[in-house]
């Protein structure tokens, strides 16, 4: 007779419980907050962990977290038609030296990629496109900047026709930047490329689970979506 699978708990070995190591990731990531700002705010709750801690937790559970959150959320959005992606990239200096995150949103603003490098050519171009399509799927419009690397990049992979350039086209991608400057400004910026590429990553998948648009909708609706996007939020790893 087999054995029964164990279930993995990967809460196992930490002597916070579940709940608190949610609540410092989702305070992290979520919030332009620095690490002291969120041991500040714990410690307010009756919760006493040093902020050392608190890079320790995210650097630990927060990818997990986003892993669970955006298989659920492609999972999801595969059943409908994307209609427009925007692409961008930004620049990132770290250590003094010029780097580049590119990033794609959906025509509801929703983050599907990101994609940290040290270049903005071709080569760089068409890897970030190959993610994205493989992740995604195809689009029926693709607007971009002026950059020249996308329209070399598309034309290899046979979707040039579908590339839209505009002054202002591409404001849904360059608003959807500004969450992320804000967390970058709190945290004294990035040491490492690596560390830009998992906290965008981690941030994205965060930013579209909580991300409700309430400028669009009403206060009850507002707290009724809110309510479940933190009630599902209590799941990723339980």
């Amino acid at each position: 007779m087999a054995r029964p699978k164990k279930t993995h708990n990967p809460f196992r070995w930490f002597d916070s419980s579940p709940q608190v190591i949610r609540t410092v990731v989702m305070m992290y990531v979520k919030y332009p907050l620095s690490l002291r700002n969120v041991e500040d705010l714990l410690a307010e709750r009756g919760i006493d962990i040093c902020h050392e801690t608190v890079r320790l937790r995210w650097n630990r559970f927060g990818p997990m977290f986003a892993a669970e959150v955006r298989r659920k959320r492609v999972q999801r959005m595969r059943s409908f038609t994307h209609w427009r992606w925007h692409l961008d990239e930004i620049y990132v200096r770290i250590n003094g030296e010029m780097h580049y995150l590119w990033r794609a949103v959906d025509q509801e603003g929703e983050v599907l990629e990101s994609f940290a490098s040290k270049t903005r050519n071709k080569a760089t171009a068409l890897t970030f496109m190959k993610k994205l399509m493989k992740r995604h799927g195809r689009a029926r419009a693709i607007t971009t900047d002026g950059l020249r690397s996308y329209k070399a990049a598309m034309k290899d992979l046979g979707n040039a026709a579908k590339q839209e350039v505009g002054r202002w086209a591409n404001n849904r991608v360059e608003n959807s930047h500004l969450p992320f400057r804000r967390l970058e400004r709190a945290m004294l910026r990035f040491r490492q490329m690596k560390t830009l590429q998992k906290f965008s990553s981690v941030h994205a998948a965060f930013h579209n689970h909580f991300n409700q648009d309430r400028h669009l909708i009403s206060r009850t609706t507002y707290k009724a979506r809110r309510s479940a996007a933190l009630a599902e939020w209590q799941t990723p790893a339980a």
